[in-house]
């Protein structure tokens, strides 16, 4: 594999989120689902290997699913997710995408409280 396959695209999960489910509790359930992936990888683990996105006007999270600690971070999301919301609230596909983007720095820290 070359340096440019490696590059071009990742194994990615993208859920999509059904009207009325509150992205911004998808948001947090997502954040929930980070640290529980954190308390068993460690910290260093999901900040290097967890990547994810969200766009709340599309109704969509991507999560980066090429890591073990990224397809753990799915799981325990989608577990959370069809608990919460239901289990015919939202959709998943598996998909060869780009990289999620980075998340914002407070997204990125969600041991740390909102002050």
């Amino acid at each position: 594999m070359t340096n440019t396959e490696s590059r071009s695209g990742r194994l990615v999960y993208r859920l999509a989120f059904q009207i009325p489910v509150d992205m911004q509790a998808v948001e947090e359930t997502l954040l929930l689902a980070i640290l529980a992936v954190g308390c068993l990888y460690g910290e260093a683990a999901v900040r290097l290997d967890a990547g994810y996105a969200i766009d709340a006007d599309e109704r969509v999270v991507v999560i980066d699913a090429s890591t073990e600690t990224g397809r753990a971070v799915a799981r325990v999301f989608i577990g959370f997710c069809t608990r919460e919301f239901g289990d015919d609230t939202f959709s998943v596909a598996r998909t060869d995408g780009p990289s999620p983007k980075r998340p914002s720095a407070a997204a990125r820290h969600p041991c740390e409280s909102a002050a």
